[in-house]
């Protein structure tokens, strides 16, 4: 089974798959929207990633959408997914902090101190001034 990453497609299944024309593919590609790998030879080959990008801009274009505000939207959802996942690792890490200091025994070297009241001014209790 391949992944969903690795680039197959070429333009025309690709804009097929979309429901786009290919040419809309290349005006996308340009503006920066999507960046397909590239052969060789230099053909764009696209992957299932990049189909479902282009889904994404096409259903952002339907709501009416301009090309500068959907490159700004994307980017800022792929921003909300790297920090996603970035607080998933730093819980996971705290989880495992949290899982080492429960199994760790007590400190052995700490001594427990008496504390006591001091008032200064005022004579100690059993002291006869």
């Amino acid at each position: 089974m391949r992944s969903r990453t690795h680039a197959v497609y070429v333009i025309s299944v690709a804009a097929e798959l979309a429901g786009m024309h290919p040419q809309t593919l290349r005006i996308y590609e340009r503006r920066g929207l999507v960046q397909p790998a590239r052969t060789q030879g230099g053909n764009r080959r696209y992957s299932d990633v990049d189909i479902d990008r282009l889904r994404r801009i096409q259903d952002l274009a339907a709501d009416g959408m301009n090309l500068e505000g959907i490159r700004r939207v994307m980017e800022l959802e792929a921003e909300v997914e790297r920090l996603h996942a970035e607080i998933e690792e730093l819980r996971e890490i705290a989880a495992a902090a949290s899982a080492d200091a429960e199994r760790r025994s007590p400190r052995r070297d700490l001594v427990p101190l008496r504390q006591s009241v001091a008032v200064f001014g005022a004579p100690r209790l059993g002291d006869r001034r």
